[in-house]
């Protein structure tokens, strides 16, 4: 996670929309990286450019930007070793753009672009390694001997940057604060669902109040209902049909009493 705290939080948000960029459309020949933990530290591979004694080599370099950038310009070092008249034994890169040439709207895409042009044309007159600027004017095909003889030793390339890295680092800086609200979300909606299981739970038997006032616990059904053949319960017999069973009984009793007294008459 990068903290940054050399820079201030403008020109971060700036830094990381434009080292978004070019992860996503890299200048011709150039690869960038970051340093996770701060993005005043630019890293950039640059391949030789053909038809130069720097041809098939691979360089890396580095922009350290100071805690007023854009208003003071980058300082630029070459951390692969190179043969060039205005490049330091220390890496040190000397260009005008970096120096009296820089304006505080120039973008890091053109810094690198001009890095890399320097490869292809450079300037003797302000040379920083003199044995290269003085060769350079004297012999160029001596010139160009030495610079191949460092680019085959030294510009080898070098392991790739993590593909995608610089998108997640910038990614990061933007989305911490919307990170934070959606766990906070997060964290509600689980603390919700944690407290109404529970819940659920515990009210799983529903208490069904009757007419007298009284209650009665009825468990509340789990699961899907499923259709069952149920008889249905004998009706239970009214007061009017007790009744009308017990005439009859009477009426049948009256009647057997009556057929008996005539067959005893007969008899007689």
């Amino acid at each position: 996670m990068a903290t940054n705290e050399n820079l201030p939080p403008n020109v971060i948000k700036q830094l990381a929309k434009e080292l978004k960029n070019l992860d996503e459309s890299p200048p011709e020949g150039i690869k960038v990286g970051v340093n996770d933990d701060d993005f005043s530290i630019i890293f950039a591979d640059i391949e030789g450019p053909a038809g130069t004694p720097y041809e098939n080599g691979v360089f890396r370099m580095k922009l350290l930007l100071s805690h007023d950038f854009p208003h003071s310009p980058p300082k630029g070092y070459f951390l692969t070793r190179i043969f060039h008249p205005n490049i330091a034994s220390n890496g040190e890169i000397c260009v005008n753009t970096l120096k009296k040439d820089w304006n505080p709207s120039l973008g890091l895409r053109h810094v690198l672009t001009v890095v890399r042009c320097l490869l292809i044309e450079p300037f003797p007159e302000s040379a920083l390694n003199e044995q290269a600027g003085k060769m350079l004017l004297e012999n160029y095909e001596e010139y160009a001997r030495h610079a191949r003889i460092y680019t085959g030793i030294h510009a080898k390339p070098k392991p790739k940057f993590k593909s995608g890295a610089i998108s997640e680092s910038t990614t990061a800086l933007n989305v911490d604060q919307s990170n934070a609200s959606v766990l906070n979300n997060s964290d509600q909606k689980n603390a919700a669902v944690s407290v109404t299981v529970p819940l659920q739970s515990a009210l799983a038997p529903c208490m069904m109040a009757s007419k007298g006032g009284n209650s009665q616990e009825q468990p509340a059904s789990v699961g899907p209902m499923h259709e069952t053949e149920v008889s249905e319960p004998a009706a239970a017999p009214t007061t009017s049909t007790l009744k009308k069973d017990g005439g009859l009984s009477k009426v049948q009793a009256v009647k057997k009493k009556m057929d008996a007294r005539k067959k005893s008459l007969k008899r007689l």
